[in-house]
């Protein structure tokens, strides 16, 4: 009998990644705290739940996509909880971005609790990518229960790897979320410098292609910076989130970060300015200062 998948979280990332399940065929059991948002699942025949305990009581697996370590630890030990309907042979999935420590700790928690088995599995690709099934997933836990989890998973990542124990996951997420922030903000640059300079700068992802200044960053967001396209596809507040995880993480750590130090703070410039929700191309606005070309 095919498992039966339960997701909590159907924000702009749990809802591609429930589309496309549904897409490959599965019955879901969806809990998220607006109900609105389940709405169109539920017409294609999903399974809405109020509450994680209920989820817990029916799903074989279940995802999480939530957007913060307290808001998991609420979904899992908070009143009704799934810590309340879980059992020995259930394996939650935590796809959010969350704290490594916390996570670990957390995993070890509710294994004690009901023998429920923790995967993070924080991914990187943002929500085009979940729709289509190319996510690219770091993953955390036990050998056997990260197999399992791939079953289930290969309908929405085309790479998959396992970091190490409960949390590996969620660190190496933290470094993917350092490489992406300080590339946004070298390309919000070379587009400014592009389009100061009267260079066509939608025709420098193809000029650079195959080169060492070639990224998926560049190819995706040099053309949106150009055009001034803030259509999200990730948000300047949810990076934020993990830049400050990040830092937190590197404190404890002792490591020294002074490049991220400073696109954290970059962050919180945009967001004071009104630009939280935006995507990463909102970049761009800290470079309206009224010179050539300062519409974009």
């Amino acid at each position: 009998m095919a498992e039966r998948i339960g997701i909590i979280g159907v924000g702009s990332m749990g809802s591609a990644m429930a589309t496309r399940l549904m897409d490959c065929g599965y019955t879901l059991i969806l809990c998220n705290r607006s109900r609105d948002k389940l709405k169109p699942f539920v017409e294609r025949g999903a399974i809405a739940k109020s509450l994680p305990s209920e989820v817990a009581a029916e799903a074989d697996i279940i995802i999480l996509s939530l957007n913060s370590t307290a808001i998991v630890e609420d979904v899992v030990f908070g009143a009704s909880g799934l810590v309340e309907g879980g059992r020995q042979s259930q394996l939650l999935i935590d796809m959010s971005s969350i704290d490594p420590a916390a996570t670990a700790s957390m995993a070890e928690r509710l294994s004690a609790a009901n023998g429920m088995r923790w995967v993070d599995a924080p991914l990187s690709g943002g929500a085009p990518a979940a729709r289509d099934g190319r996510m690219t997933l770091m993953m955390g836990g036990a050998e056997a229960d990260i197999a399992r989890a791939k079953e289930l998973l290969k309908h929405l990542a085309v790479n998959m790897t396992r970091m190490g124990e409960t949390g590996a996951g969620q660190t190496t997420k933290l470094i993917n979320q350092v490489l992406c922030a300080c590339s946004f903000l070298a390309v919000a640059e070379a587009t400014r410098l592009a389009l100061d300079g009267g260079v066509d700068a939608t025709l420098i992802p193809k000029a650079l292609a195959g080169g060492r200044a070639d990224s998926l960053i560049l190819q995706e967001y040099m053309p949106k910076m150009a055009a001034g396209d803030l259509t999200p596809t990730g948000r300047i507040d949810n990076m934020l989130k993990d830049l400050d995880a990040v830092q937190r993480y590197a404190t404890g750590l002792g490591t020294p970060m002074p490049l991220t130090g400073l696109v954290t703070q970059l962050h919180r410039i945009l967001i004071a300015a009104g630009h939280g929700p935006a995507d990463s191309a909102a970049y761009m606005k800290l470079f309206d200062f009224g010179g050539p070309s300062s519409s974009a």
